[in-house]
């Protein structure tokens, strides 16, 4: 297996992982089978790259900050990274809008399966729309005080505080930039290190990828729901996947205009974070890989990647956005309403705005959503009827996420010269003779 390159590896698990449920699914006693011994396996790889996340983050992102030895380009950086990254968004919005009007799914949802979806689904939705209503309740500048942690300890110890994690490492690394330099150089040197080790796990734990996205996928298939209802929504499915296609091919697009690397080059070279992604549904669990195959595989500096991958895990999430516009219609469609442009442009910028703050794990973007479909005037019952294709269609906007970070960081890295050719590094160089 070692011979082959890490995305064929990758793809073998999953298409093994597949087959294998499919056929112990036959068998009365194969669900359990999957269940209690091959599912917690797929558990324990994502633990381990959600483990690495947080020290990755503070190593990377304190030590981009701290080279950068002029904040004045921190601020350039950054100005130029959650404006590409918001222009992105609105985009993905767009489309999202434009394919749903046009296909208009909602219209194929019969009286029948609207009540049988609401009826299987209520509890989920009725729980999803408690933790929406919490935020709702939060005051206008509720986000900019979660922005700051009161315990960096408190705020390590959950991946879902990640943009508190962000803002102490960028505020620690300004800090080491502003101290003079013979004091600064044995604290750079620590992040330094402690940035090489982590990278370093981060190739121990890919060798095991092939056979922890063969157990999350055989898990998928044990725990989905019935045929038939997936059979219903494939309309709305349709619509996703097209949407998030178009939206990977705008990526391909501005990555071939900006930085003259060819669709081909990118697709290889993100590979690997792609098919993780999809496994995972997680852009956060995702992202040490992401880091590695962007700074290694497409040439970003490592300045640029340790400061614009962990922003983007956090509030790019150009995918959840297509995803929320287009479930947001359906559902109106479904209910025989008939939305406004005034409607559609508000869907715009709180889809915009929400994307944000959705955090980077599964089913997040689903909270994020009752807050769409509230400014919309929209039934959050409604949510009911995208329940059974959610888990799918979360996997694969999760990739689009990881991508749309990735092209970002490749426009961001041209735009300050730090664009170069790669270096790849494999999991045992230094043991290479």
């Amino acid at each position: 297996m070692r011979k082959l390159e890490l995305h064929w590896q990758i793809l073998i698990g999953m298409l093994a992982g597949v087959l294998f449920a499919l056929a112990m699914v036959q068998l009365d006693w194969g669900p359990k089978i999957i269940s209690d011994w091959i599912k917690p396996f797929g558990n324990i790889f994502i633990n381990s790259l959600k483990l690495i996340a947080v020290p990755l983050i503070l190593g990377s992102l304190i030590k981009g900050v701290s080279d950068l030895k002029d904040i004045s380009k921190l601020s350039q950086m950054g100005g130029r990274t959650i404006g590409i990254y918001i222009a992105t968004t609105v985009i993905a919005v767009t489309i999202g809008l434009g394919v749903v009007n046009i296909v208009k799914p909602g219209a194929s949802i019969t009286e029948a399966t609207r009540t049988e979806l609401v009826e299987n689904y209520k509890g989920d939705a009725d729980a999803i729309k408690s933790k929406a209503d919490k935020q709702k309740e939060a005051g206008p500048l509720q986000a900019l005080e979660d922005l700051v942690p009161s315990n960096i300890f408190a705020a390590a110890s959950d991946n879902g505080n990640m943009l508190q994690v962000i803002f102490f490492a960028i505020f620690f690394g300004i800090g080491l930039i502003l101290i003079p330099e013979e004091q600064a150089s044995p604290v750079k040197k620590f992040f330094d290190g402690f940035n090489e080790v982590i990278l370093k796990l981060i190739d121990l734990i890919m060798l095991a990828a092939p056979y922890g996205v063969f157990a999350l996928l055989a898990a998928l298939i044990v725990e989905s729901p019935s045929l038939d209802l997936f059979k219903a929504l494939a309309w709305y499915a349709f619509c996703v996947v097209l949407g998030l296609s178009l939206m990977l091919g705008v990526y391909l697009i501005l990555v071939w205009v900006f930085t003259k690397t060819s669709p081909s080059t990118f697709m290889k070279g993100m590979s690997p974070a792609q098919l993780l992604a999809f496994s995972t549904s997680s852009s956060a669990a995702t992202l040490p890989v992401t880091m590695e195959r962007v700074e290694e595989h497409l040439g970003v500096d490592e300045e640029v990647t340790s400061f614009v991958l962990p922003i983007g895990a956090t509030i790019n999430m150009d995918g959840t956005s297509l995803y929320q516009a287009i479930a947001a219609v359906f559902i109106a469609q479904a209910f025989g309403m008939d939305l406004s442009l005034s409607a559609q442009l508000g869907i715009i910028v709180t889809a915009t705005l929400a994307s944000i703050g959705s955090a980077a794990v599964p089913g997040a973007g689903m909270v994020m959503l009752v807050i769409v479909l509230a400014q919309a005037g929209i039934p959050e019952a409604g949510l009911a009827l995208i329940f059974a294709v959610d888990r799918p269609l979360d996997m694969c906007r999760t990739v689009i996420n990881v991508s749309g970070d990735a092209s970002v960081s490749m426009m961001v890295a041209k735009s300050v010269g730090k664009l170069n050719e790669p270096k790849i590094k494999n999991w045992d160089d230094n043991y290479k003779k």
